[in-house]
């Protein structure tokens, strides 16, 4: 009988009503206009032609005459590939350092037993009460001083490891039965050995989920690139596009379309590992 009324009730509780669903998808259809709206304006923008008036009271969204010369004109106006590049090394070499930084302090917070571990894991939740503008100055000096300012390893330093992340895998890490691990210990298993073959295989969502906001991070961060790099051709793609608006001239059109550009990479990075980003959300979760 309990069984039959929990069934009963969990079917009422999915049951949606006509009132019901029309808030659903209207809230649905609100926020896809908020988030993807932006988007598909730029888009829009980038591909109208020079004969269309992007200032127009009441502009069109699809384009009359679709081109993609604007897209041309980019690469007329600076270097858009080699600052690609440039943005591209900053971003691997940021997503490499958390994924492999990250992994081992947090399985070290999770894992391993040490004196001080308490300390060392309230710094990390500090350093997340901390805008990143407070920092900025002293992480600049620090740069400085290493000789690493003007160069793409000093853009990437701060960014090879990150608080969040720590905790990320953290949470991660202790998701994982302890059995697990305790049984891996007693088999004779080193600390390199159970991150290998009982950690990594259980928190490959994480990873993807690190990787992915890490590289949208790096890819898109412009203050601290514009302060570091002074050599045009260290520019990063951010910084680089900025010169598509000059004092005398600024084309939507053209600038629109450097965005689209920019935007290239990230949405191919997380096509390739949404499977893996969404499987990642739910790691560290509270099973029942």
């Amino acid at each position: 009988m309990g069984r039959r009324r929990r069934g009963r009730r969990s079917r009422a509780l999915g049951r949606s009503t006509p009132a019901g669903l029309v808030a659903r998808y209207t809230t649905l259809l609100f926020a896809t206009l908020i988030t993807i709206g932006p988007l598909l304006w730029e888009l829009s923008t980038s591909l109208k032609s020079k004969s269309e008036d992007v200032y127009a009271a009441t502009p069109q969204f699809v384009p009359h005459h679709p081109t993609f010369d604007n897209y041309g004109e980019v690469a007329r106006t600076i270097p858009v590939w080699h600052f690609a590049a440039n943005s591209l090394v900053v971003a691997i070499l940021c997503v490499a350092g958390n994924l492999v930084g990250a992994t081992f302090a947090g399985f070290a917070l999770a894992r391993l037993r040490f004196r001080g571990r308490g300390l060392v894991f309230g710094l990390f939740l500090s350093a997340l009460l901390l805008p990143a503008e407070v920092t900025i100055i002293s992480q600049f000096q620090t740069i400085t001083r290493l000789g690493l300012g003007d160069s793409l390893l000093g853009v990437a330093l701060p960014g090879m490891i990150g608080a969040l992340n720590v905790l990320l895998m953290r949470n991660a890490f202790l998701s994982i039965p302890q059995d697990i691990d305790e049984a891996a210990v007693i088999d004779g298993a080193t600390v390199l050995q159970r991150i290998r073959f009982v950690g990594l295989p259980n928190v490959k969502g994480t990873l993807a989920v690190i990787a992915i906001l890490t590289f949208i991070g790096a890819w898109d961060d412009f203050l601290w690139p514009l302060l570091v790099l002074q050599t045009p051709s260290n520019l990063t793609l951010t910084v680089g596009l900025s010169y598509l608006k000059s004092t005398f001239s600024a084309d939507p059109r053209t600038i629109a379309a450097g965005a689209m550009i920019a935007l290239v990479p990230i949405l191919v990075l997380f096509v390739c590992l949404q499977r893996l980003f969404f499987k990642g959300v739910g790691e560290g979760a509270v099973k029942g």
